[in-house]
C-alpha cells in the first residue's frame, strides 16, 4: 500500500486551526534544508496545506493509497469521519498526530518548503496545497496571485431535524420522501433542501441576491446570519416552505457570500500542486465542490505511488494537472450556468456523477508509464498496453537467452527445385535459386526451446521446412542470400501470435511429440489427434561439437528468409494486404550466439508426411498435403544438436 512509513503534515489557514504532523517531519528553525535525493523505496515527505476535506482525503489516499465512500453525509459529517480516520492507525498504519496554530504565511514551492506563521519552518518533497478559496499556496504558482469575487449570490446554510418536521402535520409532506432532493425556485433565487446523516437531518442552501444580505454576507463561510432576515428576503414563497424554514436553530443560520475566481493558468509549480477551492473555487449550485476535490486528492494519491522516485515529482504533478483540469474546469462551469437561476438542475447529473476518478488516474498514469518505456512492443490487444514477448520485457528490458537451452534434430534431403519453387510466394517477384540444376536441397528441422524467460522458464517446440540455396533479388538488382521459410508449424499461442506479427514468420500451431532414446529421436506431429508427420532419426553417434556447425535450420546459412502477409480487415478486403514484403533474418546478428554442446549424426533418417483430408485436417490440410508432395530424392544427413543459447531474431527485418 502506499507510504505505508510516509511523511505527512496538514497545516489549516486559520489560527488556532487543526494541522496534522508525523514524527519524522524535519522541522527547521529559520534553516532551510533541501531533501536528500533517495531510491524508489523510500517514503515521500508530503506536506499538506489545509486540514479541509480535500486535504484530508490527499492525506488518507497517500497514507494507504485507497478511499471510502459515505452516503447521504452532511460536510460536516464527512469531515469527522475524515479526521476520525487520519488521526487513528488502521491496517497497520500509523496515526497522523493532530497539531494545533499551524498557520502557513509563506511557501517556496521549488524547495517545498513553508514556513508557519510562529516562524518554524518545514521542507519536505511534495506541498499539497489545500487550504481554500482564500489560499496561501495558491500565490506561489505562476498567475495565482489573482482575487475571487462576488458572483452576485448569498447562500443562508442551516440544518433542521427531519423529526421535527415530520411531527408538524403542515411540513411533514414536504420532507415524508426518504432521500429525496427538493428545490424550490423564485425568479431570482432558490431553496435546496436534502437529507443527511441517514436522512435524520435536513441540510438547506437558501441562495439569494447578494444585495440583499450584505450587511450580514461575508467571504468566510462561517459568518451568522439571522433567521428573520432570511424569513424576509423569502416572503414571497408559499407559507409552508416558510414554516419549514423557520424551523432552524436561529445561532445556526450561517450566510456567506458565494465567490467565483478566474481560471488560474496551471495548478502546480516545482513541487507544489494545488487541489479542491485553492485550485478551482465552486459555486454550490451542483454541490460539487468536496466531491472534486475528493477526486483531485485521488488522483494525486494515484500518481505518486509507492516507490515514486524525488526526481519524477515535477513530471508526475504536471500529469496531475493534465489528469484533472478539463473535468474540474467544466463541473465548475456546470455549477456557475445553474447559478443563472435555471430550473433544469439534472442535465449536468450524469457528467458529473458517472466518474471514478481512482480508475481513471490509474489508467493516465499507465499512459503516461508506457510513453516512458525506450522500446515498447504493441500488438493486439493493445488495451493493456505493451506486450511482454521472446525479445523484450513489458517494460523493453532485452531478454537474457543466455541460460536458454535449444535441442534440434534435422534431416536434410534431396529434392525436386520445381517443386521446391512451387513454395515462393506467388505472383511475387524477386524469389529465386541461387544456382541453376534440377534439384535442391531443403530440411526438416524440429527445435525444441527450454528455460525460456518470457515463458517463465518452460519452452515449446517448433518445426518447418527450411529451403536451401535461394536469394531475394531487390528492385536495385542486389540480392539476399539465405534459408527460405515457407512454414514453421509451432506447439505454443504465444511464439505463433507474437512470431507472426513482429517478425512476420509464416507461423502456424500444430502438436509436437517428441520421444528419445539412447540412439534414436522420433518426432511426431498432429491436429486435434490426427497424426500428420512421422519424422525418425536412428543410430545416432556422438561426435565432436566443433566438428558441425548449423543454425535451427540445421544448416550453417546465411540467414533466413520469409515473407510477411497481413490481410486489412473486412469482408471486402480478404484479398487487399494491410502489410506485406519480404523478410530477411541475418544469423551473423543472431543475440546470443548459440553454443552447441553436444552434436549426434547418422545417416539413417526418414520422415512420411500423410496428407489426410479436410475432415481430419479442417485448417491445414492444404498446407500438408503440398508438404506430402515434396518427393525425397535422398536423405544426405541427419543430426541432433544440445545446446545453450537461443538468440531472440531480433534481427528480422523488412528487405526492402
Amino acid at each position: 500500500m502506499r507510504h505505508a512509513n510516509a511523511s505527512y503534515t496538514l497545516f489549516k489557514q486559520q489560527p488556532r486551526a487543526s494541522g496534522f504532523c508525523v514524527d519524522n517531519m524535519t522541522q527547521l528553525n529559520g534553516t532551510s534544508v533541501t531533501p536528500n535525493s533517495r531510491s524508489e523505496s523510500c517514503p515521500l515527505k508530503v506536506l499538506v496545506v489545509g486540514a479541509g476535506i480535500g486535504g484530508l482525503t490527499a492525506a488518507i489516499a497517500l497514507r494507504k493509497q485507497g478511499h471510502d465512500k459515505w452516503l447521504l453525509a452532511h460536510r460536516i459529517d464527512l469531515y469527522n469521519k475524515l479526521k476520525s480516520v487520519a488521526t487513528n492507525a488502521e491496517d497497520g498504519r500509523p496515526a497522523i498526530p493532530l497539531r494545533t496554530s499551524s498557520r502557513v504565511v509563506s511557501v517556496d514551492a521549488e524547495a517545498a518548503h513553508i514556513t508557519l506563521e510562529n516562524g518554524a519552518h518545514y521542507e519536505g518533497d511534495v506541498i499539497l496545497g489545500a487550504d481554500g478559496v482564500h489560499s496561501i499556496t495558491r500565490r506561489a504558482v505562476p498567475g495565482g496571485d489573482i482575487k475571487p469575487f462576488c458572483s452576485g449570490k448569498s447562500a443562508f446554510r442551516f440544518l433542521v431535524s427531519k423529526q421535527a418536521a415530520l411531527d408538524d402535520p403542515v411540513t411533514a409532506p414536504l420532507v415524508k420522501h426518504p432521500g429525496e432532493l427538493c428545490m424550490w425556485y423564485g425568479t431570482d433565487r432558490r431553496i435546496v433542501m436534502y437529507p443527511t446523516s441517514n436522512n435524520s437531518v435536513l441540510n438547506f442552501v437558501v441562495i439569494h441576491p447578494e444585495a440583499e444580505s450584505a450587511d450580514q454576507a461575508a467571504d468566510g463561510w462561517d459568518q451568522s446570519g439571522n433567521l428573520d432576515k432570511m424569513l424576509q428576503i423569502f416572503s414571497s414563497f408559499d407559507p409552508t416552505i416558510l414554516k419549514l424554514l423557520a424551523k432552524a436553530d436561529p445561532e445556526s443560520v450561517k450566510v456567506w457570500k458565494l465567490l467565483d475566481m478566474e481560471s488560474i493558468p496551471t495548478w502546480h509549480f516545482g513541487r507544489l500542486a494545488l487541489l479542491g477551492d485553492a485550485a478551482h473555487p465552486f459555486l454550490p449550485h451542483q454541490g460539487q465542490g468536496a466531491g472534486i476535490a475528493i477526486e483531485d486528492a485521488a488522483s494525486l494519491a494515484v500518481i505518486l505511488p509507492q516507490g515514486t522516485p524525488v526526481e519524477e515529482i515535477l513530471e508526475r504533478l504536471q500529469l496531475y494537472y493534465e489528469i484533472r483540469y478539463e473535468r474540474a474546469s467544466q463541473v465548475q462551469e456546470y455549477s456557475r450556468i445553474l447559478g443563472e437561476d435555471r430550473t433544469d438542475v439534472y442535465g449536468f447529473v450524469n457528467f458529473n456523477c458517472g466518474h471514478d476518478e481512482w480508475d481513471n488516474s490509474t489508467q493516465k498514469l499507465r499512459e503516461w508509464t508506457w510513453k516512458r518505456i525506450p522500446n515498447p512492443y504493441w500488438r493486439m490487444p493493445i488495451a493493456f498496453g505493451p506486450m511482454p514477448g521472446p525479445r523484450q520485457t513489458h517494460l523493453g528490458v532485452p531478454r537474457d537467452g543466455t541460460k536458454s537451452t535449444f535441442t534440434t534434430a534435422s534431416i536434410k534431403f534431396k529434392t525436386s527445385r520445381t517443386v521446391l519453387q512451387n513454395l515462393f510466394p506467388p505472383g511475387r517477384r524477386g524469389w529465386r535459386f541461387t544456382s541453376p540444376g534440377t534439384v535442391a536441397y531443403a530440411s526438416f528441422a524440429k527445435t525444441t526451446l527450454n528455460k525460456m524467460e518470457w515463458l517463465g522458464g518452460s519452452g515449446y517446440s517448433h518445426i518447418g521446412l527450411y529451403i536451401h540455396g535461394v536469394e531475394y533479388v531487390k528492385k536495385d538488382g542486389s540480392s539476399v542470400k539465405g534459408t527460405y521459410l515457407p512454414i514453421l508449424f509451432e506447439s505454443l499461442t504465444d511464439p505463433i501470435v507474437s512470431g507472426r506479427e513482429e517478425l512476420g514468420m509464416p507461423k502456424l500451431y500444430t502438436s509436437i511429440d517428441v520421444y528419445r532414446r539412447a540412439t534414436s529421436y522420433r518426432i511426431r506431429t498432429g491436429w486435434q489427434g490426427a497424426l500428420w508427420g512421422n519424422f525418425l532419426l536412428e543410430d545416432l553417434v556422438e561426435v565432436d561439437p566443433s566438428s558441425e556447425s548449423g543454425g535451427l535450420s540445421g544448416e550453417a546459412d546465411a540467414g533466413m528468409l520469409a515473407y510477411k502477409y497481413i490481410p486489412k480487415s473486412g469482408r471486402a478486403n480478404k484479398n487487399v494486404p494491410a502489410e506485406e514484403h519480404a523478410v530477411w533474418d541475418p544469423f551473423s546478428e543472431a543475440t546470443p550466439k548459440p553454443s552447441p554442446k553436444r552434436v549426434y549424426t547418422t545417416k539413417k533418417a526418414s520422415f512420411q508426411i500423410d496428407a489426410l483430408d479436410w475432415e481430419q485436417l479442417p485448417t491445414l490440410h492444404h498446407i500438408i498435403s503440398r508438404l506430402a508432395e515434396v518427393p525425397v530424392y535422398e536423405v544426405v544427413g541427419a543430426k541432433l544438436v544440445e545446446g545453450e543459447g537461443v538468440p531472440d531474431v531480433s534481427g528480422a527485418r523488412p528487405i526492402e
